[in-house]
């Protein structure tokens, strides 16, 4: 297995929905979101075979986590990986809203 030779690098891509992980150049991961009124429902984040292991999925979902913080918005957890991550990270708790049924029918509409 080859070392990168730059850091990872995470952005949001608004059009999609959702933030990405960059390693040398190459998409290797996302965490998909959806906005609902102030809070970013976060449903899906998958990291590729070809980067698994590496923590790649903390540090962006860490990353994502601090943009929602940054934008004034708060964090619903729907995806398993976002709600296991902060449960491990207690200093986003301020900012994390409960998946009620509600945020679940909503967020099911939305994805269609």
């Amino acid at each position: 297995m080859s070392q990168s030779s730059a850091a990872p690098t995470v952005e949001r891509a608004d059009a999609r929905h959702r933030y990405e992980i960059f390693v040398d150049g190459e998409r290797a991961g996302l965490t998909a979101y959806r906005d609902h009124d102030d809070q970013r429902v976060f449903y899906h984040t998958e990291i590729d075979d070809t980067h698994a292991g590496q923590g790649l999925a903390a540090q962006l979902v860490r990353q994502a986590l601090t943009d929602v913080r940054d934008l004034g918005k708060r964090i619903v957890p729907v995806c398993p990986y976002v709600a296991n991550y902060l449960k491990k990270h207690e200093e986003f708790a301020d900012i994390t809203d409960p998946v009620t049924p509600d945020i679940q029918r909503w967020l099911k509409a939305e994805l269609g």
